[in-house]
């Protein structure tokens, strides 16, 4: 098996079929459907199944993905590090993320990343649980995960740098801000409020669902998987919600009012990584990171294990 094929093979998954592959690779498409079939003899199964004009992985195709990018790595890193003296300049960094650490502190690292190597390609992911982001680490599917928990990320066999603490905060939504004025509310003070509410699971679930438990009279009028809609439900008056501290500026910037809940529950945000064989490009992202990450010690808090 030669690294073309896996080259060609990867390019078809990133760009969602055959023809925008052959484009990005400026190769004809039978061409390209010629390796992959060749590829896919090689191996004795079919990696994709053809679905009217769409490629769907198979099965097979999916176990590929990952030692495939492993491969590839492997031999950018090769090249790159005959080139180390002249610094970075191509590859490509895979990451993912959940939504919240995916809004800061990814966006900052990404910002001072790109500004020290413009010419290094990055592909974001997203992942919705810790555990999304550990297996896609450690199976190779990408390099770089960034986590958020009730609790600290510890993974035998994973490198954890761990980044900040966002505390959970209201985003109040304007029509219903009947709140005293301050920074702060206690969670009884959710009492007779209507509350967008992200899905079972999550940190800021938890927080709604333990105030109900405990008495607290609020209302889950919408329940939200996909948080990109929580903002817009807010400002067109639905409810309020509660986020960590990291939609707090894009909050600002919409007009909106945040306050703090007490008592505090933060958010756990880490990076993960693999503890040996990264890219140069996942290095000196994590040189970024380390740069990012707070040196104040933590706080005790109480939260639940998930």
């Amino acid at each position: 098996m030669d690294t073309r094929k896996l080259k060609y093979f990867l390019a078809v998954v990133d760009h969602d079929g055959f023809n925008r592959a052959a484009e990005h690779l400026l190769i004809a498409q039978p061409s390209l459907s010629q390796t992959i079939a060749s590829l896919e003899k090689e191996l004795g199964v079919p990696l994709f199944h053809r679905v009217g004009r769409r490629a769907v992985l198979s099965e097979a195709g999916k176990e590929l993905v990952g030692p495939a990018r492993l491969v590839m790595r492997d031999l950018d890193a090769a090249q790159s590090a005959v080139q180390a003296l002249r610094g970075i300049r191509s590859g490509r960094l895979d990451i993912i993320t959940m939504p919240s650490p995916g809004i800061e502190p990814l966006t900052s690292m990404i910002a001072g990343f790109t500004e020290l190597h413009p010419s290094v390609r990055l592909n974001v992911s997203a992942a919705f649980t810790p555990e999304e982001v550990i297996e896609s680490v450690r199976s190779g599917s990408t390099e770089i995960g960034l986590a958020g928990s009730p609790t600290p990320v510890r993974v035998p066999g994973v490198q954890v740098l761990e980044l900040e603490r966002q505390p959970l905060i209201l985003i109040v939504n304007p029509q219903a801000d009947t709140f005293t004025s301050g920074e702060a509310i206690q969670r009884e003070d959710l009492g007779g409020h209507r509350l967008i509410a992200s899905q079972r699971g999550s940190l800021m679930r938890w927080l709604v669902d333990d105030a109900l438990a405990h008495g607290v009279k609020t209302e889950i009028v919408v329940e939200v998987a996909h948080r990109t809609s929580i903002l817009p439900l807010v400002l067109a008056g639905v409810g309020h919600a509660v986020m960590p501290s990291s939609w707090a500026p894009l909050a600002h910037k919409s007009g909106l009012r945040t306050l703090l809940i007490e008592p505090v529950s933060h958010l756990d945000v880490a990076i993960l990584s693999r503890k040996e064989d990264l890219t140069p490009a996942a290095r000196a992202f994590l040189a970024v990171a380390q740069r990012h990450a707070s040196p104040s010690p933590k706080s005790e808090t109480t939260s639940p294990d998930r």
